[in-house]
Order: C-alpha cells, then structure tokens, then sequence
C-alpha cells in the first residue's frame, strides 16, 4: 500500500507547485477588479440595447435642434416658398400653409419642445426632492399638512392653471407656460422621495449625524437627497417626456407656444385642418413628438434597472 501511494506521489509534476511564504505580497493579490456602483451601474446600461439605441436617438435629436435650421438655411418665420409643396429636393420636409420651410421649423420647434420639458423636469425635480425630504423627516404634524397641500395641488388641472395664470400675469410666455405645467408636476416626485426618506432617516448613518450634531438641513441636504439620486434619475427621466407631450396638448388647444415661435404641438395642431389633402404637416410633427417621447421613456427604463442596487452582480 505504501508502495503504491509513493509511486503516485513520485508521478505529479513538480513544477506545477510553487511555494510561497506567508509574508509574500502576491498572496494579498484580488483576482478579480474592484467595481464601483456607477461603474456597474454603466456596464448593465450598455448591455440593454433598446436604452442604448434611445441614448443614441436622443443624442441626434438633440444635435439636430441645434444645427437643423442652419443646414436648411431658410428662415423659420418668412415664406421662402409656394404654400404646402409636398417634399422635394429643394424643401426637404415641404413647406406649410404660408410657404415656410417645414424642415427648419420642425428642428426650430423642437428647441422650445424639449427645453421646456428639460427646463420644467429640472425644476420639479429640485421642488420635489427638496419638499418630500423636509416632509419624510420633520414628520409628525408638519408631514400631515405638507402632504395635505400635495394632495390638494395633485387635484388640481393644469390646464385650468394656464388660463388662470395667463390671465393673472396677462402673458402668453414660455415662463408663463412653464410655471403653470411645474406647480402642479412636483407632487409625483415629492410622493416618491418622502417615501425613501421614511426608510433611510431610521437608518445608523443618519442617526449618527444627528447624535454628532450636524444640522438638519444639512442632514437632509448632505445625506438623505444624495441617497435617493437613484428614483430621482430615474425620475427626471420620466417627466421630460410627459412636460414636452404636455406642451403639445396645450399648444394643440391653441394654450400654448404663440406665433411668431413654434413647437412640435404648434405645427401639429396647424397642420390638422389641411391634414387629409396634406398629410406630411401633421406626420412629421407628429412622429418627431412620439420618437422623443419613446426615447425618454426607454431611457428610464434603462437607467432603473442599471441604478437598481439589486440587480448589482
């Protein structure tokens, strides 16, 4: 037998073996990278291929807004041409019921369509963070009454709000218009984010500041708003496809952006009354409006399972 357990000991390659002291460094060696969460969290959102064909689409829309009426070349407000000539070499896109080139003003549209839904998703985003943290931490009595006021608020129109403000302020402004549409698109976040401040203002961290004396503000400010940059995201995400499709219904009822300047609801809602003899001045519009929109919402979808800590390998 023992014979035999020395034949096969004689076999194994010694080579194969390497001796290391217990004070060697290498023995310290991880064999596998540290990986951040956000460095994580950009790994899963390139592996989804529909988030990352709307980043890109959204990056072309935006390059477009911006360079799209220099490359026509035309005015978006003169007529450079005979009145609704169908697309052509000369007039890309056509031109609309005054000789105006549609290419230009579709991309001059799009402008005043996503800032205001970038300009009103950021301004919801502050108030509403800000007013659900405040809310989630004061607690008691002060928590009750602030989210009596978001529940009134939530019930409110927003289209009643337009023409109220802009016969109080008597404007037909983008501020006026943005104003309106944010007084009321703050709830959903403030709802969401009081939510997670309930849960994180019980946890060790946030405690131990408070036991060491940091000030509230800056407990809510420094600790609770960042730890909840996630849904906030997320969020953002979320509301600029639903501010840019709410100016297209304003401007569809005629409430919204005012000649001379145009947005996609404006070339759509102008296009409806010569849509079945030209057809194109309500598709393009139209489907520009649906492109954005779908993007920004793919996008979401994108960034909420890549921020999503559960999913973290």
């Amino acid at each position: 037998m023992e014979t035999r357990i020395q034949e096969k000991y004689e076999e194994i390659d010694s080579s194969k073996f390497k001796l290391i002291s217990s004070d060697d460094k290498s023995s310290e060696f991880i064999a596998r990278p540290v990986v951040t969460y956000w460095s994580d969290a950009w790994r899963r959102f390139r592996a989804n291929k529909a988030a990352m064909v709307a980043f890109v689409i959204l990056i072309i829309l935006t390059v477009m807004v911006i360079i799209g009426p220099i490359i026509s070349g035309y005015s978006f407000k003169e007529a450079v041409g005979e009145p609704n000539q169908f697309p052509s070499s000369k007039f890309w896109f056509g031109t609309d019921e005054i000789g105006r080139d549609l290419f230009t003003r579709l991309w001059k549209g799009g402008r005043i369509s996503i800032f205001i839904g970038i300009v009103g998703a950021l301004i919801s985003t502050v108030i509403g963070s800000i007013y659900g943290a405040v809310s989630a931490y004061v607690g008691g009595k002060v928590d009750v009454v602030m989210m009596r006021i978001v529940e009134i608020l939530s019930s409110i129109p927003y289209l009643l709000l337009v023409i109220v403000l802009r016969l109080v302020l008597k404007s037909n402004g983008l501020g006026t218009l943005i104003l309106a549409m944010t007084i009321t698109g703050w709830c959903g976040l403030a709802r969401l984010v009081r939510g997670q401040i309930l849960s994180l203002k019980r946890k060790d961290f946030i405690m131990a500041a408070d036991v060491l004396g940091v000030s509230r503000r800056d407990i809510v400010v420094r600790h609770l708003i960042p730890n909840t940059i996630n849904e906030i995201l997320v969020s953002i995400s979320f509301d600029i496809p639903g501010y840019i499709f709410g100016e297209a219904f304003l401007s569809y009822l005629g409430l919204g952006v005012q000649a001379p300047n145009t947005s996609w609801g404006a070339m759509a809602a102008s296009a409806q009354q010569v849509f079945q003899f030209y057809p194109y001045q309500l598709i393009f519009p139209a489907l520009l409006i649906g492109l954005t929109m779908l993007a920004f919402t793919l996008l979401g979808d994108g960034l909420r399972d890549a921020l999503d800590p559960n999913l973290r390998q």
